[in-house]
C-alpha cells in the first residue's frame, strides 16, 4: 500500500470526515455498508444569456468499499436517500470514486 492509499484509509475513517452510508446495488437488495465523504458544491450551468445556479450532492468512496457503482445505483446517508446519476469519476490513483447524485 502507498503513502497516498494509507492516508485515504485514514480519511475515510475519521468521524469528522466521512460518514456511514449504505450501497443498493441498482437500487434494490441488501444493502452493503462504505463510508462516503459528503461534498455539496454549488454547479453553475450556462443556459442561453443567463446561468443557472444549483445544489449538488456528490459522494466520494473508496473503490475498495464500492468496486462496481452505477448510474442508479442507490446510497443511503442516515434517513437521506441519493440516485446515482452518469458515470462514476476515479482519481488519478484509482482508489476513489466520485459520484454524481441526486435525490430519487
Amino acid at each position: 500500500m502507498n503513502a497516498f492509499a494509507t492516508a485515504m484509509n485514514v480519511i475515510f475513517a475519521d468521524a469528522n470526515m466521512a460518514v456511514d452510508a449504505l450501497w443498493f446495488v441498482g437500487a434494490t437488495g441488501p444493502g452493503v455498508a462504505v463510508r462516503v465523504i459528503r461534498k455539496s458544491p454549488d454547479e453553475i450551468t450556462p443556459f442561453s444569456a443567463g446561468r443557472i445556479l444549483s445544489e449538488t450532492t456528490q459522494l466520494d468512496v473508496r473503490v475498495a468499499d464500492m468496486p462496481t457503482p452505477a448510474p442508479g445505483d442507490l446510497i443511503r446517508i442516515g434517513a437521506e436517500d441519493f440516485l446515482v446519476q452518469g458515470e462514476p469519476k476515479a482519481d488519478r490513483e484509482r482508489l476513489i470514486w466520485t459520484l454524481n447524485t441526486r435525490k430519487p
